[in-house]
């Protein structure tokens, strides 16, 4: 029903009204996975995904006309063109995959690059439904598994704390079963003696909530005597 309403008559096809039409949907499409990207700080954002998914549909547009414009006995690929689009975006993608420090960076962007060209060959196909909807579990994709990742790097967080301790039986205990109270995995980095106090460093894991009211509990401790947080 979709792809029936969607459908032009003869005199927009005529003043190529359908070739516009396509081109102004692949604006769209490219523009909201591109509006993601943007608002994410990537280096490939709004213009770059437009670009692409414009340029992508265009190609398959031309790739298509070539090939019913064979003649009789001449094949006519209407991939032929198009197919081109697969392994050139790969050189733009390469673009923006990084290695900084011994860190991979820049795959998903590089990732969404291609399936945005993939969106605009689509179109380009007339397949509009599925260029849609690709579009729509991309966007989903990209926001709500950004926020898993954020999230799950908040909980895995750690902060290294050195104490100094008021030397006496049992306070490395303590201050241990006070970590464990709130719900904080402390282990223990550094152990220093000296005479009255204990230096000691521990690498805090948990929720931040969790770990920033560790601390100021060990603020209020009367055996702790100092507190360094990095």
């Amino acid at each position: 029903m979709i792809a029936a309403a969607l459908m032009v008559p003869e005199w927009a096809e005529a003043l190529k009204l359908d070739l516009l039409f396509r081109l102004l949907l692949a604006t769209l499409l490219g523009g909201v996975v591109g509006l993601e990207r943007e608002l994410s700080g990537k280096p490939a954002g709004l213009r770059t995904n437009i670009l692409i998914c414009v340029g992508a549909t265009l190609l398959m547009e031309v790739s298509m006309a070539v090939a019913r414009s064979a003649g009789p006995g001449q094949p006519g690929d209407p991939a032929r063109i198009a197919a081109q689009v697969v392994s050139g975006i790969g050189f733009i993608g390469a673009g923006t995959i990084l290695v900084l420090r011994g860190h991979v960076i820049g795959l998903t962007t590089a990732a969404t690059l291609w399936v945005v060209a993939a969106i605009g060959l689509a179109v380009g196909a007339r397949a509009y439904v599925e260029a849609i909807g690709t579009t729509a579990l991309v966007t989903v994709t990209l926001i709500t598994l950004r926020w898993i990742e954020e999230y799950i790097l908040r909980r895995r967080a750690a902060d290294s704390v050195e104490l100094v301790l008021e030397a006496g039986p049992d306070v490395l205990q303590k201050i241990e079963a006070l970590f464990a109270a709130e719900g904080v995995r402390a282990a223990r980095t550094t152990l220093e003696k000296a005479p009255g106090e204990v230096r000691v460093a521990y690498d805090l894991a948990g929720p931040t909530g969790r770990r920033h009211e560790a601390v100021r509990r060990l603020a209020d401790e009367p055996l702790v005597r100092k507190i360094s947080v990095a």
